[in-house]
């Protein structure tokens, strides 16, 4: 019997090419966007499984609210790990990550430094915690000892290509010797960090210290725990409060005065909170400030696997849309045979083979098309996904998943088909085309409904990019190259900043590691300020990013002072000034801030936390207009520019239209007087530019995916037209040798299905509107996007539609009456 119906699929198949290969290719691609979607989710849901006790680990993070400012925070203070595990037994094993960013890497007794992107502070409980097996070395000890680092396995193999890493010693910033008493594995692609460098923090060296302080109100350690087996986590992290009242308010309190209480403080609208998030939900579900890498996002993994499930249900409508379209040429079989006495089940049987039998080809050929496109989808979301070809299991899912979509999409023709009526069916009392098809209409319009959404989507997504490029943002970004590691270029920075200003297309420059975009090399930090002459108390203190910067920071990256000056070396005492951001001026609630005083703690106690007796006081200068220093997502904050030194990067403006010329001249500058250091450089529009990589990315695969989708639905449509055009040759005939035009024949052809797009429009845009202003208030500053992009969407997608009916329209419309006509 399946031999039968092998045989019976195949000869149709071969009969009926054309709709044959547009159901292969619609399924094919359907089922290839799928594949390639499919992949990239496992890839996103498989983040950190590879460690053995991954249920049990736990980052601890900070969610502090104070005044206007309010941080979500993926670090915690240095002695916090310590004290849990005094204090709780709950906590097993403690490690925490103190990160400085890129550091400029040499063997001891080599010459030339590299620079190394993922390096990481950490403790000795590392490899206890972190299922990360060590090829050389001892990983209880590898990182306990002072000056001592272990390396992943391609750092090794990059700085002692020729002999054993262990044992061998590095220098770090061209200051500190370490010597390597480990070699990891390279870290797993699917690990929510990536480090190559892992320097103890035991010792004596600054980070070392800082990893022994005792003070509770710095925020600066990504702290992980490893619970014991059988902790609740939920009931673990109730604890939490107590331990703040415990620890954290006496440190507040010594420095805000004896008035001061917990009670106070969150009466006042404010927040101090710690919680723990899993280890496995930290790729996923974690977009929090000081993150130890960018994660991916739950929300995309919905999205795509929502868009690959419509794109294959679109496909498989083609071909539910197609075989019932086509019945009345299979009506007379179905009549012939029932008469003959075959049962309804055996039918049904038949048209399930052949629905199959489609649905593996389309496998076949959906698997050498991920193939093709799963390079470019790489390139588009940074990941290094592979179809794999190796695992037997693989083979498994994709022939039960043939089968399954077979079923799906075979299940509604057969059950149609097979209901025919002998009867009827032999007596020719069978309707045609889209005369028979509500449900046919209802499948195009889902279809058209999917593809208008993600067109308006996709639209949407670059719109929002565009104005996040265009935005006025305070700074001018453009034209601005930025030197990065130049306190390599100690005692040189200066000399090699007046070096770079002779050159001719070299306008003016900066020393400055704070710039305003968010980068791994971009400097941060913050302080807590008050009104000179007020008590540093809650309702007193404003929270302040403070950045060091010299006397030509605000002219070069032509920021905008509105009131007072700018930092002027004809003024000695601007070294105890400060440039207030109008956010901050309207913080500490200045009316007229220029010449007025603000205060901040100037040293700390012996337990770490501010001393009330050591003060400092800054003379405010000037307000600058507001500048973006962060995320779009984001407000903007209160700000202070202070003079002091900070030289891990050189900005420079430059007036060449050759860029590479003004950076061949930098470069020839720093090799003199820097031999030996890596020469880095970016420029400043497209570092700002790389804060929204997830949105561009996000916008490319939307493209590509509505693309897809307009596409499968266009190919069902022409296929569709052709069939309609096809049943109503006779009658197109007559009307042509009644005097119709043909104009009026395309209209008559194509106005059914034109219906069904503006009926789809009308569902689509309201389901778009509500996805697009729930992404859009991610954003604090936001396009606009008016009823004209809605428009665009529908008339874009009538107007292709309307081109895909047209060619078979007008080909029916043209063609000779007395052909159609002949057997009348």
């Amino acid at each position: 019997m399946l031999k039968n119906h092998l045989t019976i699929a195949f000869r149709n198949l071969r009969k009926q090419g054309f709709y044959s290969a547009i159901n292969i290719t619609g399924l094919a691609v359907g089922i290839a966007a799928c594949l390639v979607i499919v992949l990239y989710v496992i890839d996103e849901i498989s983040y950190d499984k590879f460690n053995t006790n991954a249920d049990r680990i736990y980052r601890l993070n900070s969610e502090i609210k104070f005044g206007e400012n309010h941080m979500k925070m993926a670090v915690s203070p240095a002695p916090l790990a310590q004290t849990f595990l005094q204090d709780y037994p709950e906590v097993e094993s403690a490690v925490r990550f103190r990160n400085y960013g890129s550091y400029l890497v040499k063997p001891a007794n080599g010459t030339d430094n590299i620079k190394e992107q993922q390096v990481i502070w950490t403790d000795s409980t590392f490899f206890k915690i972190f299922s990360i097996k060590v090829l050389e070395g001892n990983p209880d000890k590898a990182l306990s000892l002072p000056a001592s680092v272990a390396i992943s396995k391609r750092t090794a193999e990059k700085y002692f290509r020729n002999s054993s890493a262990l044992g061998q010693m590095l220098t770090l910033d061209n200051k500190r010797t370490a010597k390597v008493t480990a070699v990891f594995e390279d870290m797993p692609a699917s690990s929510h960090f990536h480090f190559d460098i892992l320097i103890s923090m035991v010792g004596d060296w600054p980070v070392a210290k800082e990893a022994q302080s005792t003070n509770f109100l710095s925020n600066n350690f990504n702290t992980y725990f490893l619970l014991k087996k059988g902790t609740d986590a939920k009931a673990f992290e109730k604890k939490f409060p107590s331990f703040i009242s415990k620890h954290i308010a006496p440190q507040i309190l010594a420095a805000l005065g004896n008035d001061f209480t917990m009670e106070k403080y969150y009466a006042a609208g404010n927040k101090y909170e710690f919680t723990l998030t899993p280890l496995l939900d930290i790729h996923l579900k974690s977009a929090l400030k000081i993150e130890l890498e960018p994660n991916g996002s739950i929300t995309y993994v919905y999205l795509f696997s929502t868009v690959a499930f419509f794109i294959l249900a679109i496909a498989c409508v083609n071909f539910m849309n197609l075989s019932t379209a086509r019945s009345a040429n299979r009506a007379k079989e179905v009549g012939v045979r029932k008469v003959m006495g075959s049962l309804r089940m055996h039918l049904i049987r038949q048209f399930l083979t052949e629905s199959t039998l489609v649905t593996i080809f389309a496998f076949l050929v959906a698997i050498g098309l991920a193939y093709l496109i799963l390079p470019l989808f790489n390139s588009l979301s940074q990941k290094q996904l592979f179809i794999p070809f190796a695992d037997p299991f693989f083979y498994v899912i994709l022939f039960t998943s043939a089968l399954i979509v077979g079923a799906f999409a075979g299940v509604y023709p057969s059950f149609f088909l097979s209901a025919f009526q002998p009867v009827n069916v032999l007596k020719g009392q069978v309707a045609l085309g889209m005369k028979s098809g509500f449900i046919r209409s209802s499948l195009v319009v889902f279809q058209f409904v999917i593809s208008i959404f993600l067109i308006i989507g996709a639209i949407t997504v670059n719109r929002q990019l565009n104005f996040i490029q265009n935005k006025k943002l305070g700074f001018e970004k453009n034209q601005v190259i930025v030197i990065h590691d130049t306190y390599a270029l100690r005692p040189n920075v200066e000399s090699f900043k007046n070096e770079v200003l002779k050159i001719s297309s070299v306008e003016s420059g900066t020393i400055s590691g704070y710039l305003p975009v968010e980068t791994a090399d971009a400097w941060r930090n913050d302080n807590t300020f008050w009104k000179e002459g007020n008590q540093p108390v809650v309702e007193n203190l404003v929270s302040l990013q403070n950045w060091n910067v010299d006397y030509d920071y605000i002219k070069t990256l032509e920021m905008k002072v509105k009131l007072g000056r700018a930092f002027s070396n004809e003024f000695p005492s601007d070294s105890n000034a400060v440039v207030l951001n109008q956010a901050a001026a309207a913080q500490f609630g200045f009316t007229d801030p220029i010449g007025k005083k603000i205060s901040t703690f100037d040293g700390n106690r012996p337990d770490g936390s501010p001393d009330p007796n050591k003060i400092k006081s800054w003379t405010i200068i000037g307000v600058m207009e507001n500048f973006h220093f962060s995320s779009l997502k984001e407000n903007i904050t209160s700000l202070g520019l202070f003079l002091g030194k900070s030289d891990g990067s050189i900005s420079f403006r430059f007036n060449s239209n050759n860029s590479q010329e003004a950076i061949q001249s930098i470069e020839d500058v720093w090799k003199k007087l820097a031999p030996g250091q890596p020469f880095q450089y970016s420029f400043l529009d497209e570092d700002f530019g790389r804060m929204y990589s997830s949105e561009q990315r996000l916008g490319k695969i939307f493209a590509a995916f509505a693309s897809l989708a307009i596409i499968i639905a266009c190919l069902g449509l022409f296929a569709l037209t052709a069939f309609t055009a096809e049943q109503r040759t006779k009658e197109i005939g007559i009307r042509k040798v009644m005097g119709a035009s043909v104009s009026s024949i395309v209209v008559l052809l194509s106005k059914e299905f034109g219906k069904l797009i503006v009926i789809a429009f009308a569902l689509a845009a309201p389901l778009a509107w509500f996805a697009i202003d729930w992404w859009l208030k991610g954003y604090t500053f936001k396009t606009e996007i008016g009823v004209m992009v809605y428009a665009l969407a529908g008339l874009f997608c009538l107007l292709i539609a309307w081109l895909t009916m047209g060619y078979q329209s007008i080909r029916a419309a043209t063609s000779n009456p007395v052909k159609s006509l002949r057997s009348e």
